[in-house]
């Protein structure tokens, strides 16, 4: 059965809640979003978790990521770049780009950061270069997209972002809400057209 992947890696909730939305709107488009985290990383940058999480959304495989039709990548920003998790996860994707099983099919992001200016479109642009070297299809967010216009919020045409606070003490905004779900169906419809 197809179905869209949302990988992400969160560690106060907001980048979580984000792929929720995103899994929304890709459902509204009458497929099936499938939600998968990473673990964190030890600081020798070895995993570090059990192989099943206690609790929360189960672990990515290279399966489910070779077998999507289409995928949304969210991290939270660190110092503007996507989070080490996030990143190791990404790195152990050798033999899925040798074999060129993400090629053609399109990709989105996400990200969420605790300080208003903390680099959430870097973080964006971040994500993406892994995904070229794959031969994914980016897709952002178009201006058509009015929430985009109007959002005092998080957003871009990079994708849906989201200022959680530096106490992670900020709601996601209704704008924000409507633009992940927005981005999420906009993934699901080129990933319908493409197949």
């Amino acid at each position: 059965m197809d179905y869209l992947l949302v990988l992400y890696y969160s560690s106060g909730g907001t980048t979580k809640q984000l792929a929720q939305l995103i899994a929304r709107g890709i459902e509204q488009q009458d497929i099936e979003a499938v939600i998968r985290t990473v673990p964190r990383v030890s600081p020798n940058s070895e995993a570090s978790e059990q192989s099943v999480p206690a609790e929360g959304d189960c672990y990515a495989t290279q399966q489910e990521l070779s077998d999507c039709i289409g995928l949304a990548v969210g991290s939270p920003t660190r110092f503007g770049n996507m989070a080490a998790p996030l990143k190791y996860f990404i790195d152990q994707t050798s033999d899925i780009w040798m074999s060129g099983q993400l090629a053609g099919k399109p990709v989105t992001f996400f990200s969420s950061s605790s300080s208003l200016h903390g680099g959430q479109e870097s973080t964006l642009l971040s994500m993406m270069l892994p995904f070229f070297h794959h031969g994914m299809l980016v897709s952002g967010i178009p201006y058509s997209e009015t929430h985009l216009l109007h959002t005092r919020t998080g957003g871009s045409p990079y994708g849906v972002t989201h200022w959680a606070g530096h106490e992670n003490n900020h709601a996601i905004s209704e704008t924000e809400k409507k633009l992940a779900i927005a981005q999420g169906k906009r993934l699901a419809a080129l990933a319908i057209k493409l197949k």
